[in-house]
C-alpha cells in the first residue's frame, strides 16, 4: 500500500508509483504476469533479412521466469534468441521443439501463421 504521493527523489531520480523504489528498481515489475494464457508459436521473417525466427508469445509468467524459461529454451535448441517486450525469440525454425518442449514444462500451445 502507497505511504505518500512521492514521484521524484533528488537522490534516486524517478520513482515508481506502486512500489516507491528508483524505476531502474522497481520491485512491482518483476512480480506482474506478462502473458495471457494463450500460448502461441510462429515462424517470423519480416524485417530479419529472411532469416526466420520462432517466436513465443502469451506465456502467463513474469518477465523474471520469462527470462530463464528463455535461456534454457536457447540452451536445448543450441541455438541464440532474445527476450523482448513479453516474447522470446528463438534464432531459426524451431517450432516443433519448442512445442515439445513447452509441454514438458505444462504449457500447452498452438502454431499460430504458416
Amino acid at each position: 500500500m502507497k505511504k505518500r504521493n512521492l514521484v521524484y527523489s533528488t537522490d534516486q531520480g524517478r520513482l515508481c508509483p506502486d512500489c516507491e523504489h528508483s524505476v531502474e528498481d522497481c520491485q512491482c515489475k518483476n512480480e506482474q504476469v506478462i502473458g495471457d494464457g494463450k500460448v502461441l508459436i510462429s515462424l517470423e521473417t519480416k524485417g530479419r533479412k529472411g532469416k526466420g525466427v520462432t517466436v513465443i508469445k502469451g506465456l502467463p509468467i513474469t518477465q523474471d521466469e520469462l527470462k530463464k524459461l528463455g535461456k534454457k529454451l536457447k540452451t536445448q535448441c543450441g541455438t541464440g534468441g532474445a527476450v523482448k517486450d513479453g516474447q522470446i525469440e528463438i534464432q531459426g525454425d524451431q517450432r516443433q521443439q519448442i512445442k515439445v518442449m513447452l509441454e514438458k514444462e505444462g504449457y500447452s500451445s498452438k502454431f499460430n501463421g504458416g
